[in-house]
């Protein structure tokens, strides 16, 4: 696991313990080389919770991910995805090894509304976690400012994988 974690960690590009931080537009291609080089470079499983994500170049890593027998789980929010056709959830829902589902956020004490599944989180074989406000779409890597956080900080990526799990047990296949 060590050797695993100091090869993923030479082609991330991330140090043990270390952070990086984009922010965008500015570094907008370096952080979405970023991402698809994590993605390349996962071995076991990749786990994400994405709101929106439309961004082709990211969707086709993934795609060969899981060709590879990368085990690869996206949340997605139900509301936006569910009607959309320009997610990915369709595309990538027909291939071995990537399971996708839909999560809605919880309902107000009042009933009238329900709460979204925002995150933007990526965690790459347990070893790399991805965080921040950019949805993986176009509009997030080419015209928004948004920032992209990511850290091989084991304590933190436990929590996150933590919270992972408890969603993905309340999502809905899709």
């Amino acid at each position: 696991m060590q050797k695993l974690f100091l090869t993923l960690c030479l082609i991330s590009g991330l140090l043990i313990g270390e952070e990086i931080l984009y922010f965008m537009p500015y570094e907008q291609q370096k952080a979405l080389n970023h991402i698809i080089a994590l993605i390349n470079g996962a071995k076991s499983n990749i786990n994400i919770s994405i709101y929106s994500f439309t961004n082709k170049e990211i969707a086709k890593a993934l795609k060969n991910a899981g060709k590879r027998g990368v085990s690869v789980n996206i949340i997605y929010d139900k509301e936006s995805n569910t009607k959309n056709p320009h997610s990915t959830i369709g595309y990538l829902s027909k291939y071995q090894n990537i399971n996708t589902c839909l999560l809605s956020g919880l309902q107000d004490h009042g009933k009238k509304f329900k709460g979204l599944m925002h995150q933007k989180m990526a965690i790459i074989d347990h070893l790399v976690l991805i965080l921040g406000s950019a949805n993986w779409s176009k509009n997030a890597f080419q015209n928004n400012y948004e920032t992209l956080f990511m850290t091989s900080n084991q304590a933190i990526i436990q929590k996150a994988l933590n919270t992972f799990s408890k969603m993905f047990q309340q999502c809905q296949p899709y």
